[in-house]
């Protein structure tokens, strides 16, 4: 199971100022991002991001804040080939996402199963007077 972590603002902030450096419109990025999505139910908010051929310990997932990070590195394979279509990606990946709900980070679950990474981040409940 993929593991959770925190991270200091100063690595979160730095990581994010790499990607966007090399994703600019100007430089050709070697770093990519795998199908996502992201969608609430009424107890969970759920991050499921598809990557087929890796394993838990692939992934990095960490949490500032808002501010959940997910890195890894789908390895190619390295023999000589001449492709006729190439649409899987391959190598570095990083996808960073705000999260727009309030979460529980103690009790999230990370599950990487099939070819997905599924994130599942409790809501927090919000204590509601019966009066109301």
């Amino acid at each position: 199971m993929p593991t959770i972590v925190r991270k200091s603002l100063s690595t979160t902030v730095e990581t994010r100022k790499e990607v966007f450096h090399t994703t600019g419109w100007q430089v050709r990025s070697t770093i990519w991002n795998p199908p996502t999505d992201v969608y609430e139910t009424e107890d969970h908010l759920t991050i499921r991001v598809e990557v087929a051929g890796m394993r838990d310990e692939d992934f990095e997932v960490a949490l500032e804040k808002n501010l959940l990070m997910i890195a890894g590195n789908r390895p190619d394979q390295s023999e000589r080939r001449a492709y006729h279509q190439m649409e899987i990606m391959y190598g570095k990946f990083e996808i960073a996402i705000q999260l727009p709900v309030d979460i529980d980070i103690e009790t999230a679950h990370a599950e990487y199963k099939d070819g997905f990474l599924t994130i599942l981040f409790p809501r927090m409940q919000t204590h509601q007077s019966e009066d109301q």
